[in-house]
């Protein structure tokens, strides 16, 4: 009787074994990413549509806390040192996003991020600007007869790494803008955490990094990996 106790005692234990493991719950596959577009340093200017600075002076380099970056050194007394991502299109929604740095040691204002408009005269010209200015980074929407609206800025100092991301969905005068800074959600200056306005004009939209505002002294932006998505976590972390 023993024997035929301890064998069902041992039965009894395997199928609860089997029973907890098949009552396990199973960790989630990791949700697919879906980056609509990216400009990674490390593959060259390829996805960049064209370059428009100095010769030599948008390239790649490597950085101790990101490996290698896109580097924008706008030579003093240069009008711009610029590339050029993808086109836009109205009536779409996206997100946007990467690190920065910047290296700017004089007062003059340097917009270090364009959602660009053509032509430049009778729109908004560039109906979202991140510039850098006495020492913070102000972000602006500009209207579509050319008229600024200050949402959003904050101090930063030389030599310091960002994070930098936005959703924005284009429309000439109905458009939204959200942003995150350093991985937080921002409130704007109207108290809001969403600005509708203009984020498109004109016949071309499209996207810019680099340095833009002539100036006496050279002035520098760094760049990591540039990703476009369908959501936050795509162009993040």
């Amino acid at each position: 009787m023993r024997k035929v106790f301890a064998c069902s005692a041992a039965a009894v234990a395997s199928t609860l074994v089997a029973a907890a493991v098949a009552a396990a719950p199973v960790a989630a596959a990791p949700a697919p990413r879906s980056v609509t577009w990216s400009a990674d340093p490390a593959d060259g200017v390829g996805a960049l549509n064209s370059i428009q600075c100095a010769d030599g002076h948008f390239k790649t380099a490597t950085d101790a806390a990101k490996g290698k970056v896109w580097v924008a050194e706008q030579l003093a007394q240069e009008e711009r040192c610029e590339a050029v991502g993808p086109d836009l299109t109205a009536g779409k929604t996206f997100y946007l996003g990467w690190s920065s740095k910047y290296r700017i040691t004089d007062s003059t204002s340097r917009y270090v991020f364009q959602l660009k408009c053509s032509p430049s005269t009778g729109t908004a010209n560039h109906p979202i600007v991140l510039e850098v200015i006495g020492g913070k980074l102000r972000l602006e929407e500009w209207t579509t007869d050319h008229t600024s609206v200050k949402l959003w800025d904050t101090p930063i100092s030389n030599d310091q790494w960002h994070d930098i991301a936005f959703r924005i969905s284009t429309d000439r005068t109905k458009g939204t803008i959200q942003f995150w800074f350093d991985g937080k959600r921002q409130t704007f200056f109207d108290g809001s955490t969403t600005y509708t306005g203009t984020t498109i004009d004109g016949d071309r939209n499209y996207l810019k990094w680099g340095v833009y505002h002539q100036a006496d002294q050279t002035a520098t932006q760094w760049l990591g990996k540039i990703r476009m998505g369908d959501s936050l976590a795509d162009v993040t972390g």
